[in-house]
């Protein structure tokens, strides 16, 4: 046990050591040495368990948008079905030749009424390759829709890839306020102290109770944060854990990336599905101006029937042939409107391969500067930070340095915490997206590694 004895300053102290040194000490080795707990409040149960990067993704496959993009291929390839078909042969029947002045007889109506009974069949023979340019255009068109469904797969991903990311981020975010907040209210509990034992004024307790609620309204928006993350996550991939009890596991990604040249890009471009659709609606179209060309050749209607008159004949034969005669008009408008939709759709895929090489260069861009800034707080910035407060704290507790001083050193560490949390998600989503868009099973490799483990406060 050590000996208590009394220093120059008058007040008690142990082994040479001040109430005031053993209290900011205290405080020091909690605040640097104890893992994050809870806000106090109601004990929380416990929920699911944390869901990984790819159960969402997976997840994201099926939702609504999803399903909403496959319905639409299953409409275009019902489509195939109805243009690759003949047109349907049509049956006809009539009645004729009937006297209404004189009558039609007696005795039976089928075999002695003088009424000319005639059945026939008519067809139309499509000519000028119609069909097969009808077909074309719709097998087109559902390699559009097709297409489709991967580039909206694409976004959904991305967009859940970002979620999951937001999400786990704001959950680290929640556990450093969360200790930021503990440490504040520690030091302005001994601060109190310290104004009971004479050894600090009033003025300077009260500012450490300042930043103690604040600490205190920072965790509760943090807390916010989270909810709102997983709101969104939840949307995204509509999993049967409630929102409030979603977590997101951790699975930060290696702050390494490896990027093709940008040489390669053009071939990217090519393999996207966005493009893929733009093409497709190009040839799609091309095949409805050489279908609407192609009705300037008249098709032919083929008939034949068989007639019996009673008295005349019981066995007559008909044959019939019948086309429009195109005087004056050969399908302009047609051919106009079939024309001006092959150059909106050339257009629009010269534009979706411009916007498509944009955002691959901005994707590869994006994780390689987010890939530099997430390596240069994780080595350099942060440890900085942890040693700048460490000193601060030790500092204070010897009496050589002020509150204000120290409050600055904590508030430092703390924009650089957050900062690099910052930092790193927005490489993981960057990087993520970019795979996402170059893959062609766009699933993200995470790897939890030393140096991508939650950054941590003390």
């Amino acid at each position: 046990m050590g000996k208590s004895v009394r220093g120059q300053s008058g007040l008690p102290t142990i082994q040479g050591m001040s109430i005031r040194q053993l209290l900011v000490i205290s405080s020091l080795a909690w605040a640097f040495q104890t893992p994050a707990q809870p806000v106090p409040g109601p004990t929380p149960t416990a929920g699911p368990a944390p869901v990984s990067l790819q159960q969402v993704l997976q997840a994201a496959e099926h939702n609504i948008d999803v399903v909403l993009a496959r319905q639409a291929l299953a409409g275009a390839q019902a489509d195939i079905a109805s243009a690759d078909r003949a047109p349907f042969p049509v049956l006809s029947a009539k009645l004729s030749q009937m006297d209404a002045q004189n009558g039609i007889g007696e005795g039976n109506f089928f075999s002695d009424k003088r009424v000319d009974k005639s059945l026939g069949v008519d067809w139309t023979w499509e000519r000028a390759n119609k069909r097969a340019l009808r077909t074309l255009a719709a097998q087109r068109a559902a390699t559009a829709a097709q297409a489709d469904l991967d580039d909206v797969r694409t976004q959904q991903l991305i967009a859940t890839n970002a979620g999951f990311f937001d999400l786990l981020a704001a959950q680290e975010k929640l556990e450093h306020v969360r200790q930021i907040e503990q440490s504040a209210t520690l030091l302005a509990t001994s601060a109190q102290k310290r104004v009971k034992a004479g050894d600090l004024s009033a003025q300077e307790a009260a500012r450490t109770e300042i930043e103690a609620q604040r600490a205190l309204s920072d965790a509760q928006l943090a807390e916010l944060d989270r909810q709102r993350a997983a709101l969104i996550l939840w949307q995204y991939t509509g999993l049967p854990t409630p929102p409030e009890q979603l977590r997101a596991q951790t699975n930060w990604p290696q702050l390494d990336v490896s990027l093709k040249p940008v040489s390669q890009l053009e071939a990217l471009v090519e393999q996207r599905a966005d493009v893929r659709a733009a093409l497709a609606r190009v040839q799609a179209a091309q095949a409805a101006l050489d279908n609407t060309q192609a009705q300037k050749t008249s098709d032919i209607t083929w008939g034949a029937s068989y007639d019996h008159y009673p008295g005349t004949s019981n066995a007559l034969i008909e044959l019939r042939m019948q086309m429009p005669l195109q005087w004056g008009y050969s399908y302009q408008g047609e051919i106009g409107r079939s024309t001006a939709q092959l150059a909106q759709a050339q257009n629009a895929l010269d534009k979706t391969r411009r916007l498509a090489q944009l955002e691959l260069h901005r994707l590869q861009h994006e994780a390689l500067s987010t890939a530099q800034r997430a390596r240069s707080y994780d080595t350099q910035i942060l440890p900085r930070a942890r040693q700048v407060a460490q000193s601060a704290e030790l500092a204070y507790s010897k009496g050589a340095l002020s509150l204000t001083d120290l409050l600055d050193a904590r508030r430092t560490l703390r924009t650089t915490l957050l900062d690099a949390l910052i930092a790193r998600t927005d490489f993981a989503k960057a990087t993520g997206a970019w795979q996402l868009r170059t893959q062609a099973s766009p699933m993200v490799n995470t790897t939890v590694t030393p140096a991508a483990a939650p950054i941590a406060a003390n």
